[in-house]
């Protein structure tokens, strides 16, 4: 059985186990480790993504890109998107350790329940996290579990940093859950998804301060599909001069999507126009991504994030084509 969100069936979901001794823990220790906490550094730090296989990048070469310069801390070899994250972020300038704690078909009441002891070792500077891409496995649509969860993490981590810097990560709609009559969202246009996934993170965020953001990757997504980027249904065939930004099996990324994904998420946190890292961004040299390909996705980021809040526009702009380089190695 291969380890992907896929396997959902076999997950069974416990809302809420310890959560009282979790909220005592977390009143007794507060006071006192909030007195040692790192404060969180806009421009580099520590970076925590807590997810599944949205993130490690289950289906593509993103997988296992680059994982010798993130640190995967259920040891699983994953670079996924943290890793692209983390090449952006050189490519910039900054200097961001990246962590990752993942684990496919979950969403995050399975790491309140598995990983508190793994996740809450050091205190984060910031923290990316999502739940399961339907919200609820056993009921898509329904965001109870991903708000009352979110909002746990949100506080735990809170313990070891209280000013950490927690976004919660909208995710991408479906394709199959959209055109295959099985789908929870099957007759409804490819927007219909992401716009359900995207307020249930709005609730998340809403129910606590410490929550201060959404990062919008599933907007993006439709905003490529609406730009013309990107192909709006795989199941028909993939329109010429369009992009996939789903994997074979209609539920996961692409090395597109993933790359996409990476871009909203770096701009996101770091408050960097995407189109700085320039068509001749390396790592999408490394994966196969023409310079035309490279420089879309960039600016369809930047355009949901333009549309989300301030930016500032910063795009790189060559006077002539350049040859396009390997990426620097970097921890």
């Amino acid at each position: 059985m291969s380890a992907s969100e896929i396997h959902h069936d076999t997950t069974t979901i416990k809302v809420g186990r310890h959560s009282a001794l979790r909220s005592a823990l977390a009143l007794a220790v507060t006071a006192v480790l909030a007195l040692s906490t790192t404060p969180a550094q806009a421009q580099g730090g520590s970076i925590l993504f807590i997810g599944n296989s949205f993130t490690f990048g289950w289906g593509s070469p993103v997988r296992y890109y680059r994982a010798d310069t993130v640190t995967d801390l259920n040891g699983e070899g994953f670079g996924g998107m943290p890793a692209l994250f983390k090449s952006f972020t050189v490519q910039a300038g900054l200097d961001y350790d990246v962590q990752m704690e993942t684990h496919p078909g979950i969403g995050i009441d399975w790491h309140l329940d598995n990983k508190l002891g793994t996740i809450g070792r050091r205190p984060w500077n910031t923290v990316v996290m999502h739940g399961f891409s339907t919200l609820d496995p056993k009921k898509p649509g329904d965001p109870t579990v991903l708000i009352s969860t979110a909002k746990q993490m949100a506080e735990f981590l809170a313990v070891r940093n209280a000013a950490v810097d927690v976004r919660v990560m909208a995710t991408w709609a479906r394709a199959d859950q959209t055109y295959d009559s099985k789908g929870a969202w099957y007759g409804k246009p490819i927007e219909a998804m992401a716009k359900d996934v995207r307020d249930g993170y709005d609730k998340a965020a809403a129910s606590t301060s410490l929550i201060k953001g959404v990062v919008p990757v599933g907007q993006a997504w439709t905003r490529a599909i609406q730009s013309g980027v990107a192909d709006a249904n795989p199941y028909d065939g993939v329109d010429a001069g369009k992009v996939n930004l789903w994997s074979y099996d209609n539920y996961h990324a692409s090395t597109y999507g993933y790359y996409l994904e990476a871009l909203v998420v770096f701009g996101s946190i770091t408050g960097r126009d995407p189109r700085s890292l320039g068509e001749n961004e390396c790592s999408g040299f490394e994966l196969g991504l023409s310079p035309k390909q490279v420089a879309a996705l960039e600016q369809v980021a930047y355009d949901e994030l333009a549309a989300a809040g301030p930016i500032t526009a910063a795009p790189l702009k060559l006077t002539k084509p350049v040859e396009r380089d390997r990426c620097v190695h970097a921890r």
